[in-house]
């Protein structure tokens, strides 16, 4: 498969940290330079200074997980990861109440285990996670709320057939908006797709969500329109087959440069 030759955040991580092998374009050093998750020093001579001071914290904050009986040898590494998460953001809830993840937890434990299948060393697996979910807050926190009108609107315009279908059968506003747009199509796409949508997040567009989702309705539409009940098509949504994803992401990214110039697309 071929990797869209202008993003691609995992080669440029691994190359910057000593990891060679791993292609790097010019256009992605380009892109790169202001290191848009935080995770790299500017000076590359700190690089392995830096990166044994994060393993060392990383140990430290998984003892005093362990001292404080919040985790165990048997503890999933995904619940591990939002363990650390939650100590060192001062989220961490009561032992008595850790055992009931919120919604905002599932949707950091469905990121931690789309980047399980991207990263193999744990402790830069938790380092990506932790920058990717505060970068996609800070930065597109108040715009999420908004993405289902934008989609909404470019439905509107691509095949308006099928959004007066989803409108009338009530599924529009039962869409799975939380998997496409708060989990970032982690638990929807595999690997090898997802992590081309998760360049063009990290790179400064979260509108890039809206038109996977776009191409997904588009890709599907005649399955959907022959659903007439919302749960039906939810459950197909959130069950897309696998094989066609690659594609379907190829022709999303299309769309987005097709609507680049347009006002609306500034989030």
């Amino acid at each position: 498969m071929a990797d869209d030759p202008q993003r691609n955040f995992r080669s440029a991580y691994y190359e910057k940290v000593g990891f060679r092998g791993v292609e790097e374009k010019k256009s992605l050093e380009i892109l790169l330079k202001d290191n848009p998750l935080g995770i790299l020093p500017p000076h590359s001579d700190s690089h392995a200074l830096v990166g044994s001071y994060r393993k060392e914290q990383y140990q430290d904050i998984l003892q005093a997980l362990e001292v404080m009986r919040y985790i165990s040898s048997s503890t999933p590494s995904t619940h591990v990861y939002l363990r650390m998460f939650q100590l060192e953001s001062q989220t961490l809830p009561r032992c008595s109440e850790a055992s009931l993840p919120d919604e905002e937890n599932e949707d950091f434990l469905s990121i931690s285990r789309a980047m399980e299948e991207i990263v193999d060393d744990p402790v830069d697996c938790y380092w990506l996670i932790k920058c990717f979910v505060n970068q996609f807050h800070t930065k597109f926190g108040d715009s999420v709320p908004h993405l289902p009108k934008s989609l909404e609107h470019y439905l509107s315009q691509e095949e308006p057939r099928l959004l007066n279908h989803l409108k009338n059968s009530g599924a529009l506003h039962q869409l799975p908006y939380s998997l496409w747009f708060r989990r970032c199509f982690a638990g929807c796409l595999p690997e090898c797709s997802l992590q081309r949508v998760w360049d063009k997040v990290i790179s400064g567009s979260c509108k890039i969500l809206v038109f996977v989702a776009l191409e997904i309705l588009l890709s599907y539409k005649i399955v959907l329109m022959g659903i007439n009940r919302p749960e039906g098509v939810v459950k197909f949504l959130c069950n897309i087959p696998q094989e066609n994803t690659d594609a379907i992401v190829t022709k999303a990214i299309d769309l987005w440069h097709k609507y680049s110039g347009t006002l609306i697309h500034a989030i």
